[in-house]
């Protein structure tokens, strides 16, 4: 069996190793969600990753309410990715734009826009906004027309994105999102061919896909599902109904990757009894599988080694430690990251966690 260190063909893209950078929302944008200079070097600096995974990118201002975070929907956006994403190339790394909608998990104050997802309901706790967290707002159920609209914005981003450089995209699908509310019982609530039946609640996921897939190609698309437990308001009441079957239509649709995101009972962030459905996926699902959440080295290491996984993201362990694989290889002290400095802008608790050795 390969090993964590082995390379690996997600699709078209060749990855030195297994070790993929989970995507992490930083904040580092300006206000009107255009790159700043600064993102170049800390994607940069983490590009000996086998593959980036960019932080969560608004395909439309509707879609995107969480403060100074980037988006691709605007010319201004694509030219201010450029020099990202040839940073990154320039030091032999490999990344790939993950495409957001929020849907209910943001804020009017920042949109300027009420809330849209796949019923009338209205998200738990508070809402991240350029005046601190602010009660969440009841969202808008979706027409017809509104989701041929948003279709048009996840192609006109895929587009953007390989304009903008990218060897790829990855479709956020999960964490209580637009297409996570469209996928799950507890928050799909409609009685239309978008709703009720597991395949009906797949279709939005089904659509975006396809029309991601005309754009960047089957081999440059990823997606990444969080399958198991609560997410901001967002569960489902029988998800292996939902995401094995999911898992099944994506194999069929040859995307290059799937992530799972999967929390357990302990986890650091999320904590849930509902099972892992990994093992069952793993069945369904050819591609490569990529497995998030809570990893440590040996974890790591084991699921590669035993093939549970293909490969396995780490989010915040990549954000204190640029040089994850080479600490992870030699298995070396890592950097503890700052939760103060997540979102906060600058270069503080960004660009200046040091290599090892520095």
């Amino acid at each position: 069996m390969p090993s964590l260190f082995d390379p690996i063909q997600l699709g078209a893209i060749e990855a030195a190793n297994r070790i993929l950078m989970a995507p992490l929302t930083r904040g580092r944008s300006t206000r009107e969600h255009v790159p700043t200079p600064i993102m170049a070097e800390y994607y940069a600096q983490r590009a000996s990753a086998g593959l980036i995974v960019s932080e969560a990118t608004g395909i439309s201002r509707e879609g995107l309410g969480w403060p100074y975070a980037p988006g691709l929907w605007s010319k201004e956006q694509v030219e201010a990715w450029k020099p990202v994403t040839k940073a990154v190339h320039e030091r032999g790394g490999k990344i790939v734009a993950q495409l957001w909608h929020m849907g209910r998990m943001v804020h009017s104050s920042v949109t300027g826009l009420q809330p849209v997802s796949s019923s009338a309901t209205t998200a738990p706790g508070e809402i991240h906004t350029y005046d601190g967290k602010k009660p969440a707002e009841q969202a808008r159920a979706l027409d017809k027309a509104d989701i041929a609209r948003i279709l048009n914005d996840y192609e006109n981003a895929a587009r953007h994105a390989l304009e903008a450089g990218f060897d790829g995209v990855q479709i956020h699908s999960a964490n209580g999102y637009l297409i996570d509310e469209f996928l799950r019982d507890s928050t799909n609530l409609r009685d239309d061919e978008y709703g009720g039946s597991p395949e009906n609640r797949l279709r939005l996921l089904r659509e975006v896909t396809e029309r991601v897939i005309n754009i960047v190609g089957a081999d440059r698309t990823g997606v990444r599902l969080s399958p198991n437990g609560d997410t901001q308001g967002c569960i489902d009441s029988h998800p292996e109904q939902v995401f094995i079957p999911a898992a099944k239509m994506l194999s069929d649709m040859k995307i290059a990757f799937l992530a799972l995101r999967e929390p357990g009972p302990d986890g650091t962030f999320g904590q849930t009894d509902q099972p892992k459905l990994h093992a069952k996926i793993r069945e369904v699902f050819v591609p490569p599988l990529v497995l998030n959440q809570d990893y440590t080295r040996e974890e790591a290491l084991e699921a590669v080694a035993s093939g549970r996984a293909d490969a396995i993201g780490f989010g915040r362990k990549f954000l204190a430690n640029p040089d994850l694989p080479r600490r992870l290889r030699d298995n070396l002290p890592l950097n503890q990251d700052n939760i103060k400095t997540w979102y906060s802008q600058g270069k503080e608790g960004y660009t200046d966690y040091p290599f090892y050795g520095d």
